[in-house]
C-alpha cells in the first residue's frame, strides 16, 4: 500500500464544506470520487484539516492510501480530469507510511480579505467580505498583535463546542493593505471552529467603530464569547499554508511552474 500526498486548491462557494456530509455536496466527497475513477479503490482522503461551507483553499494538504502503480507525480494530473473546475490537484507525491495529513501537521496559515470601498466588487464578491464602512487599520493590527502567543481562545470559538482544550498557540497575526483589500494573516499550531472568522469579526468591529477599542483583550481576558465579535461571513477566508516537519506548502507552490 503506498500514500499519496496532495496539494489541493479550491473555491468553496459551491460546497458544503471539506467533510463529507449528508446535507450537500462536499469538497471530500468529489475528489474520493476521482480517486476511485482514477484507481478503482474506494479510498478515504484525509485532509489536514476541515474548512466550513463557504470557504475557500489555496494550499489544503491531504492524502490517501492506494494499491495502484501509477507515478505518484501523475496522480494530480490523472484526478483533474474527473474534477469539476472549481477543485484542482496542485501537487502529488508518495509520502512515508506514517505521514499523516491531519495529525503531522505543525502550523496553518489562514488569510481572510476583506474589500474596501463604497461599492462592492463584481469580480471579488465570493472571494473578500465587502466593508463600505471606515475601518481603522491601526487599531485592528493592534489587536492582531494581541493575538500572538499561547492563549486560551475559549471566548473566539462558536457555542455549542466541546473540545478538551481552548489553548492555542499563535505565531504569526497581522493585517495588511494590498490594494483595495485589507488582509489578515493568522498561523498557528491549530484553530478552534470559527475561530478565524470570529477574530476578524471582532476586530472589524473594533475597527469601525462598532464594538469597543478594548474587545479583544477583554475576550482575552474573560473567556466569554459574549465578549467577543461576530463571526465574519466565510467567503473571505482562505486556508492558505500548512507547514509539516518536512513539507511546506509555501516552498512546494513557489518551485511549481
Amino acid at each position: 500500500m503506498r500514500r499519496i500526498r496532495t496539494i489541493i486548491q479550491y473555491d468553496g462557494t459551491n460546497y458544503v464544506g471539506w467533510q463529507t456530509q449528508p446535507n450537500g455536496i462536499a469538497v471530500q466527497e468529489k475528489i474520493e470520487q476521482a480517486i476511485f475513477e482514477v484507481t478503482g479503490e474506494r479510498s478515504s482522503l484525509q485532509g489536514s484539516g476541515r474548512t466550513d461551507s463557504g470557504v475557500h483553499a489555496r494550499a489544503q494538504v491531504a492524502h490517501f492510501d492506494t494499491e495502484a502503480r501509477m507515478a505518484a507525480d501523475k496522480f494530480a494530473i490523472a484526478l483533474n480530469t474527473h474534477l469539476p473546475a472549481d477543485i484542482r490537484i496542485l501537487y502529488s507525491e508518495e509520502a512515508d507510511p506514517e505521514f499523516h495529513a491531519r495529525f503531522s501537521a505543525k502550523e496553518k496559515q489562514y488569510r481572510y480579505f476583506v474589500q474596501t470601498g463604497s461599492h462592492a466588487d463584481v469580480f471579488s464578491r465570493r472571494y473578500a467580505l465587502h466593508a463600505y464602512m471606515p475601518l481603522d487599520l491601526d487599531v485592528m493590527d493592534r489587536a492582531a498583535a494581541l493575538v500572538v502567543g499561547t492563549h486560551d481562545f475559549s471566548a473566539f470559538m462558536s457555542t455549542g463546542r466541546e473540545v478538551e482544550s481552548a489553548v492555542r498557540t499563535i505565531s504569526l497575526s497581522h493585517w495588511e493593505e494590498q490594494g483595495k483589500f485589507l488582509v489578515y494573516s493568522v498561523q498557528g499550531n491549530g484553530f478552534l471552529y470559527n475561530m478565524v472568522r470570529i477574530l476578524v469579526g471582532t476586530m472589524l468591529g473594533m475597527g469601525s467603530g462598532r464594538i469597543p477599542a478594548d474587545s479583544m483583550e477583554k475576550a482575552l481576558f474573560s473567556l466569554s464569547r459574549k465578549d467577543a465579535g461576530p463571526t465574519a461571513p466565510p467567503h473571505g477566508l482562505v486556508l492558505w499554508r500548512v507547514k509539516y516537519p518536512d513539507f511546506d506548502t509555501e516552498e512546494v507552490l513557489s518551485r511549481e511552474p
